[in-house]
């Protein structure tokens, strides 16, 4: 099913209005704005529309994508990854190509919250996957699983047949594949025809993939859950809830993996405090000229 056009005219005062780093062009081009998520506000944090969803709300929205055989596609933004894009083009704009943007970690939700631009809750890509595997247990759909090595995958399989005994699952794949497959890798999915399609895959590939082939996927609901495989099989353990509550998953992922994972957690944090410490003084700037 090809993905609907909005054209920039009915979007570029709207897209204006949100922010003035944004694209009007892009955004008007991308899942953003699209009729089927209208009901959504959507917000601006730092620079990136996210739409301010609760999980219920995406979790009808799922459910209306798949009984009207439409096509929802999802992506998820933590901090680190609003650092990227701020450097990564392609990433970027694979992330606003999706048709919900939502708040994967609590300082993105903090963070829109100091700018003036509230989101009502952070709605987690792992958190996200759990709910959709038991809607999927519940009503009969199937799903696809791509990602992860594939001992991890066949481990994640046995867990979710054993969790979710009614699960569909139309297929799988691990997320080992290079580009020159990628298009043979989407025509394994579509000609399964799955509802629902997990892309376990770390970032930028699973957007960029995700973006690349969302029509010939032809999948109603498409949602990058990034590491969530690992967790679900075991391999990684989530951060406890407490930390999970206080915004320090970060932390305990670096407690894990010390050597890998300091300096990358260190370098995007300070950055992300940089850009929000930014964007307040550029509103204060503006606000002050305003009075002028």
């Amino acid at each position: 099913m090809a993905r609907p056009h909005v054209s920039a005219d009915q979007n570029r005062l709207r897209v204006q209005t949100i922010s003035p780093w944004v694209d009007p062009l892009r955004v008007a081009r991308s899942g953003l704005m699209k009729d089927a998520c209208d009901a959504v506000p959507v917000r601006c944090v730092l620079g990136v529309p996210i739409h301010a969803a609760t999980m219920q709300q995406v979790l009808r929205r799922c459910e209306k994508a798949i009984g009207s055989h439409g096509q929802l596609m999802i992506s998820v933004v933590n901090a680190a990854k609003l650092v990227y894009m701020r450097r990564q083009q392609l990433l970027r704009d694979a992330v606003q190509d999706a048709d919900l943007v939502l708040a994967d970690g609590l300082p993105v939700v903090w963070a829109s919250r100091i700018l003036g631009q509230p989101l009502p809750e952070r709605v987690a890509g792992i958190d996200l996957f759990y709910a959709l595997m038991e809607l999927a247990d519940k009503n009969g759909y199937s799903v696809y699983f791509l990602g992860a090595e594939q001992s991890v995958l066949d481990e994640m399989l046995r867990r979710a047949r054993s969790t979710y005994p009614k699960l569909r699952i139309a297929g799988s794949r691990n997320g080992y594949f290079d580009d020159r497959e990628s298009r043979n890798v989407a025509d394994d999915i579509r000609n399964v025809r799955p509802d629902i399609l997990f892309v376990g895959i770390t970032s930028p590939k699973k957007e960029i993939f995700l973006a690349a082939f969302a029509d010939r996927l032809n999948v109603p609901v498409c949602h990058g859950v990034g590491g969530s495989f690992d967790i679900f099989a075991g391999k990684v353990k989530r951060a406890p809830t407490i930390w999970q509550q206080y915004g320090l998953e970060w932390l305990y992922r670096t407690l894990q993996e010390p050597r890998r994972m300091w300096k990358r957690y260190l370098i995007t944090n300070s950055i992300f405090i940089w850009m929000l410490l930014s964007e307040l003084a550029r509103g204060a700037r503006a606000r002050a000229a305003a009075r002028t």
